[in-house]
């Protein structure tokens, strides 16, 4: 079968019977783009287990990371796992082992960092009150970068204080979200977000040019207040999901409501946060009693 063929059929596949999003479909074929071209592949006849072995090889001579090189290499194992399926693939599939990937706390905010953070936006601009918005928004509701940048208006329900929007593997899930954060993503859609709309009538964050913002956006915006705000950690796109969750467990919320939230399919990448926690509390410990 040739290469776009595949390509075209496996994409239908994860997007018609997998039912995944379009930023996951993505980023699975970003890393299998990257494995054909690496070869130069016109057929999937010319791929064999040696190649898989060689492209995992070359990926960790480049000195990505371990989780970056076994995200790539499970695309990759699935891809040719639907290829089998399909009879373009005759070898036996088997898991070529990856590199160990080392669990690391995540990044967290305290409280008063928090604060600092949110108050950056000049509230006297419209962009300013639209940023405002996307950093209430994602403290109040946990939404990862991607679920936050293509919220729809139909997804926020402002009666009953829920956000309802299908994440990652299409998995839909309600998510309860305060007042505060309500009022401003509000005041944006009332008062400001009339000045970017063009076509797009459903996506909340829009740019300039009427279009859903960027990650890279994003990711220049929050690195640019959180220096404003002098904060010393290394703060990203993900960090205020991290205080969410930090936060919620050291208020006592229930680990599994805390899952549900934040869209986990395994309870393991949740308990993480409790790590975080009681790492917080030791240092707190350790200054008073020393």
């Amino acid at each position: 079968m040739h290469i776009d063929e595949a390509i075209r059929r496996y994409t239908n596949f994860l997007f018609l019977e997998k039912n995944l999003a379009n930023t996951t479909i993505t980023a699975y074929l970003d890393d299998i783009n990257l494995f054909h071209t690496t070869f130069n592949f016109t057929v999937t006849e010319e791929i064999s287990p040696m190649h898989v072995s060689d492209f995992i090889n070359l990926e960790s001579q480049k000195g990505l990371s371990a989780s970056t090189i076994v995200r790539r290499l499970s695309s990759i194992y699935n891809y040719l796992l639907f290829l089998k399926d399909e009879d373009d693939y005759k070898y036996e599939l088997k898991r070529i082992p990856g590199p160990v990937v080392t669990k690391t706390l995540p990044t967290y905010l305290t409280n008063d960092e928090v604060d600092k953070l949110l108050s950056m936006p000049n509230l006297n601009t419209p962009r300013g009150i639209r940023d405002k918005a996307m950093l209430e928004v994602m403290y109040a509701s946990g939404l990862r970068v991607s679920e936050l940048l293509s919220l729809k208006r139909d997804e926020v329900n402002f009666n009953r204080g829920i956000i309802k929007i299908r994440g990652k593997g299409g998995k839909e899930r309600v998510i309860p979200i305060g007042e505060f954060a309500l009022e401003y993503l509000a005041d944006y859609i009332n008062n400001v977000r009339f000045h970017y709309e063009k076509s797009d009538k459903r996506t909340i964050f829009l740019n300039t040019n009427g279009k859903p913002l960027s990650r890279q956006y994003f990711f220049k915006m929050i690195k640019t207040y959180a220096k404003e705000a002098e904060i010393a950690a290394n703060v990203s796109p993900h960090t205020l999901r991290h205080a969410f969750a930090t936060h919620l467990l050291e208020n006592g919320a229930d680990l599994r409501a805390v899952q549900a939230m934040l869209g986990h399919t395994n309870i393991a990448t949740t308990q993480i946060y409790t790590h975080v926690s009681t790492k917080r509390i030791i240092s707190a410990y350790d200054k008073i009693m020393k």
